[in-house]
């Protein structure tokens, strides 16, 4: 009977997960309730079983780079790179929960300090004989944002096994300035799928529970093809990178930069638009793919500080 009962509250609690996501419009948005940090629950909890989530624990080897990387392609500037990378260090982690009746919606602050590295030279290239001259530090601070939602399993006196993360948003965030914004990412699955996000913090994702987007699930070399609009204040074209692949030791880790396909002037505005594809590798695991997007300033630049918005996508290779 009490194996019966605990099906019967765990099927309940579903359902108003269901109908919470019906109400907001049958879309991949869930617009919890207003943050007020109240909750019966230790927060640690969250905390505990958020850090135990593979595909959430994919996030930093993507973001914290380690060390610079190639990417293609150079043009006629006052510096030259030739190596770009950065190395992030997370710095706080806060844990906003608010939880209302069997479910559990906590918002995730993490703030990094960053240094950007750029191995340059103040000469230009010369067939294949040029090399780096120079490494630039450029110190900066992020702060990455996302959404969890937790559903009530049981209740019990192990407050962990009462708990079960359901469903996590897309991480988004970057510098404070606002010259330079992600808008809207496309991405197209080697089947056609499409996911389309235009709000990283209110785009739901799962694995199994059929009432938001699951989390896409690759073979090993499948393609995935990215379009990324972006506004900006810059004529110039933005410095937009794409880091994915790095398992929790930031092993595998590859990086591409996104070529420009179209820009408009929109009033004050520059609307772009960029797109890049990566192939997922024959390592099995999760992970993330993260966009960092740049004035183009900030890396041709040597004195030019730091701007970044930055969003994630997570994604499953399988092992066939």
């Amino acid at each position: 009977m009490k194996n019966k009962l605990t099906l019967i509250k765990y099927i309940v609690t579903y359902a108003i997960l269901g109908l919470v996501v019906f109400i907001a419009g049958c879309t991949d948005s869930v617009n919890a309730p207003e943050i007020n940090t109240s909750s019966t629950t230790d927060p640690q909890v969250f905390k505990t079983l958020a850090e135990q989530d593979s595909t959430l624990a994919s996030f930093e080897p993507n973001y914290n780079e380690q060390d610079a990387m190639s990417f293609l392609g150079k043009t006629l500037t006052d510096i030259y790179p030739l190596r770009v990378g950065q190395k992030m260090r997370l710095v706080s982690k806060e844990y906003e929960v608010n939880e209302v009746g069997d479910t559990a919606y906590v918002k995730v602050i993490k703030t990094f300090e960053g240094v950007l590295y750029i191995k340059a030279s103040y000469s230009p290239p010369d067939s294949n004989t040029q090399v780096a001259d120079t490494l630039i530090e450029k110190p900066f601070s992020t702060v990455i944002t996302r959404n969890l939602i937790f559903a009530k399993k049981q209740i019990g006196d192990i407050p962990l096994n009462n708990w079960r993360l359901v469903a996590v948003s897309l991480p988004e965030g970057g510098t404070l300035t606002d010259n330079i914004n992600i808008t809207k990412l496309t991405i197209t699955l080697a089947n056609g799928d499409q996911m389309i996000i235009t709000s990283p913090n209110d785009y739901y994702l799962t694995r199994g529970i059929p009432i938001w987007k699951q989390i896409p699930v690759m073979a090993r070399h499948e393609e995935v093809t990215l379009e990324v609009e972006i506004t900006s204040i810059y004529a110039d074209t933005g410095f937009v990178t794409l880091t994915y692949g790095g398992n929790r030791q930031g092993m595998h880790r590859a990086k591409k930069i996104f070529e420009l396909i179209s820009s408009v002037q929109n009033g004050s505005v520059y609307n772009k638009v960029y797109q890049q594809k990566y192939t997922t590798h024959q390592f099995p695991g999760h992970f993330h793919a993260i966009i960092n997007a740049f004035p183009k300033q900030v890396i041709y630049d040597d004195v030019a500080p730091v701007e970044v918005k930055t969003w994630g996508i997570p994604y499953i290779v399988k092992p066939n």
